[in-house]
């Protein structure tokens, strides 16, 4: 397999743009017909992931490495969709007649061979991934709702009972769906594992957001929603060890973050904890009795609320990170930052040019075009972190 010439060609298809995603499910569907309904109704997103997943993989196709964990989690992700090993040779034939398509006269029986032979790799791993994933979790679980409270126009904070034990890892997010929406999102659960197995969930309605809009204005305690299995580890406190810890929240990224707070409140560790939480307003501070809650008992948590707008001066908008580091010096701890892509990418850059080094920096995702559930081998290839009200999957 020749690496260099898989590269090449990919960024000459690439280069067609909408057309390339466009071309490859009309091919996969009418082959295939029996495929379409493990998509969404809506595919204009769909397309995006699907040009930006396979850049991810031929970009790092010599890196078996880095590979692997992202393939092996997206194959156990996939059950949820009902993909079994049979769909894969389909997906097969749709990737070379879209390639040989846009390639026209550079498409040679060696370029073929080698993306047959890359693809054959790729699908293993990830009917491996889903074979290994069926003696531990199942495709998905139903969950209860048990608590709905509209905290603002467009926020809920839902409480879910899953049917069976789902665990999960403060700082992970699980996929969600709502059995009338043929789509799934990843939210952050906002809580540290339960004795009674709850979650507590806080979405934001999403504009044109299927799966969030159904969550905040479609849903009342005894509804049911589905639930898989949580992945990634960008935002969990592994890596930090025992060191201190700056989190800096935005919106319902406090979703999150308020996991991390309730692990380190059950480790009894001696960590100190500075939390700057920010809004646009103060009435968009829509978890504040639990923030104050949480502060008032834990004399290691520090919290300041960061009004991003002063009415005084309404041109102007001050972040968290902006306020933490007018605070002060924070370069002895580990940076958690969690919110929308804006909020993360200025705080990433910022710190960044304040002297803050790569391995200290915790933050999620790869921006609103990435559907992959395991972003944690592909962040460092990232340019624009994502948001933490709604992510998309395929």
């Amino acid at each position: 397999m020749d690496v260099a010439r898989l590269k090449q060609s990919w960024s000459l298809v690439a280069a067609h743009g909408d057309q390339v995603p466009l071309y490859f499910y009309s091919t996969l569907f009418l082959a295939h017909p029996e495929t379409r309904q493990m998509f969404p109704t809506n595919m204009a997103g769909q397309r995006d992931r699907l040009v930006t997943a396979l850049g991810h993989v031929v970009s790092n196709v010599d890196q078996v490495d880095r590979l692997v964990g992202f393939l092996t989690d997206l194959g156990a992700d996939h059950r949820k969709f009902a993909v079994r090993a049979e769909h894969y040779p389909a997906v097969g034939e749709a990737l070379l007649a879209t390639l040989r398509h846009f390639l026209a006269d550079q498409w040679t029986e060696e370029l073929a061979q080698d993306w047959a032979g890359a693809y054959g790799l790729v699908s293993k791993v990830m009917m491996d991934g889903a074979q290994a994933a069926e003696a531990v979790n199942p495709p998905w679980w139903v969950a209860e709702i048990v608590g709905h409270e509209r905290r603002a126009f467009d926020v809920a904070v839902l409480t879910l009972r899953p049917q069976y034990l789902l665990p999960f890892t403060p700082g992970q997010s699980i996929g969600v769906s709502h059995p009338s929406v043929r789509s799934w999102r990843y939210y952050s659960p906002a809580n540290a594992p339960r004795s009674d197995g709850t979650l507590e969930l806080h979405v934001r309605a999403a504009p044109g957001g299927a799966v969030s809009s159904r969550l905040v204005y479609g849903c009342t305690t005894g509804d049911q929603i589905h639930l898989s299995s949580p992945v990634g580890d960008r935002l969990t406190l592994a890596s930090a060890g025992s060191a201190d810890l700056l989190l800096l929240a935005g919106g319902t990224g406090w979703a999150p973050v308020k996991s991390l707070v309730e692990q380190v409140t059950a480790e009894g560790s001696r960590r100190r904890v500075d939390l700057y939480v920010g809004a646009r307003s103060r009435t968009e501070f829509y978890d504040s009795d639990a923030i104050d809650k949480l502060a008032s008992s834990h004399p290691w948590l520090s919290v300041t609320y960061v009004v991003g707008v002063d009415m005084r001066r309404p041109e102007t908008f001050t972040s968290p990170v902006d306020r933490a580091l007018a605070d002060g010096d924070w370069r002895s701890r580990h940076v958690y930052v969690c919110g929308s892509d804006d909020m993360v990418s200025h705080a990433v850059t910022t710190l960044g040019r304040a002297g803050y080094h790569a391995g200290q920096l915790h933050h999620e995702g790869l921006g609103a075009h990435w559907y992959g559930p395991s972003w944690r081998t592909a962040v460092q290839q990232a340019a624009t972190p994502s948001s933490g009200d709604e992510r998309q999957v395929p």
